[in-house]
């Protein structure tokens, strides 16, 4: 269905909301890992469900104008609609990403060498009749604990099924996007279309410049998609707190983008085409256009306007939840390591950040090597269960909760 095509019908405000949380979560890792693999099919999945999100934001926009019917009502909703077209940044941000590589737009080779240490790898499969997954469930399949491997999203017949979960089936025919470290991804790739997965070969930078402007992007990225998680939070805690964190968060990456540009413009001299540098410019203005979008999202909390209540509920039954934790004195990830705990294995929470106690120092993507200390501030992302148990890890001293 084209947006053209869509006319107003009864929908549900919050599931539309909870399903371009999701979308737009999904969007940013996808054209991500299109750039990396320089692959069309993964940035043409990019473009379709940017085409379902501006879907979804109609159909909200629609609703929104439709339950409003006096001035109190406009005033209500109006946050909701920021929301709504925040989200909608987001997805545009993701297209003209993938647009780098649909496009051909120019982005140097080696520049694929930095990111896979910032991206986790999500790869696009499709899955074959007679594969041993067809027509199982994924809580039979047991992916992610055998393998590494997680199903992100499924594409089936012009579809999308969004985080799908352990009741979710799998059938023949079915696009499946995954996500995991390349060992992992061989295996599943392999048992799901019967061929053979091989990761890209990269170069490493040769111009000092160029890879200090490669490493500001990937942490651009890394605390946009981070100020984005955190936006959602301060909307559904109501946190003031959290929302401050987006403002520093969105601040630092413009400062980022600034020091981008300077080593850029240095790097430009010194390689062989300077247009070549065209796709970088645009990644990193498209990264930069996600974080300003996440302050859209908070900035209802940071003016003390009280979010609606669909906002909150829409956030709230999304199919994962963000939770901050504060490492107590004593408590089992106190002087540990995130896979000394094997943290994500044990509660199928993923710390996507942490900030140090003490100061402003934020590790964002920590990996197994990461070093937790009494008074660290946790920021992880996953099930409610799993919130539970890793909260019992840290000493349960939360920052805020439901």
């Amino acid at each position: 269905m084209n947006p053209e095509d869509v006319e107003y019908e009864p929908v549900s405000v919050k599931a539309v909301l909870a399903e371009m949380k999701d979308t737009a979560e999904l969007l940013i890792d996808l054209s991500y890992s299109s750039v990396l693999h320089a692959n069309d099919e993964l940035a043409a999945e990019v473009l379709d469900l940017e085409e379902r999100m501006d879907i979804l934001q109609l159909q909200a926009r629609m609703s929104l104008m439709m339950a409003a019917r006096s001035p109190e009502d406009a005033e209500e909703l109006a946050p909701v609609l920021g929301v709504v077209g925040a989200a909608e940044k987001i997805s545009d941000a993701a297209g003209d990403i993938a647009k780098i590589v649909i496009e051909d737009i120019g982005l140097p080779d080696a520049i694929r060498a930095a990111l896979p240490e910032a991206v986790e790898t999500t790869i696009r499969c499709k899955l074959t009749a007679d594969s041993s997954y067809a027509d199982q469930t994924l809580g039979d399949i047991n992916m992610e604990t055998e393998t590494g491997v997680r199903v992100v999203a499924i594409h089936r017949a012009g579809e999308w099924v969004t985080n799908p979960h352990h009741e979710t089936v799998l059938r023949a025919d079915d696009v499946l996007l995954l996500r995991g470290r390349d060992d992992g991804l061989r295996t599943v790739h392999e048992a799901a279309t019967g061929l053979r997965y091989d990761p890209p070969e990269l170069e490493e930078p040769a111009i000092g410049d160029l890879e200090r402007a490669v490493d500001s992007i990937v942490l651009m990225k890394d605390m946009s998609e981070l100020a984005v998680d955190l936006a959602y939070g301060a909307v559904l805690f109501d946190s003031e707190g959290v929302a401050e964190e987006v403002e520093e968060l969105e601040a630092e990456v413009d400062a980022l983008k600034s020091r981008f540009e300077a080593w850029t413009l240095r790097a430009a001299s010194r390689v062989d085409d300077p247009v070549s540098l065209r796709g970088l410019v645009q990644l990193a203005s498209a990264t930069e256009m996600i974080s300003d979008a996440a302050l859209e999202i908070a900035e209802g909390v940071l003016r003390g306007i009280d979010a609606h209540p669909v906002v909150a509920a829409a956030v709230k039954e999304s199919d994962e939840v963000i939770i901050r934790l504060r490492v107590a004195p004593g408590s089992h990830l106190a002087d540990a390591t995130l896979g000394d705990r094997r943290v994500k294995t044990e509660t199928g929470m993923r710390v996507i950040a942490v900030r140090r106690a003490g100061g402003k120092e934020w590790v964002v993507s920590p990996g197994p090597m990461t070093r937790l200390h009494a008074g660290d501030l946790i920021i992880a992302k996953g099930t409610r269960a799993g919130a539970e148990r890793l909260g019992e890890l840290v000493g349960d001293e939360r920052e805020f909760d439901e």
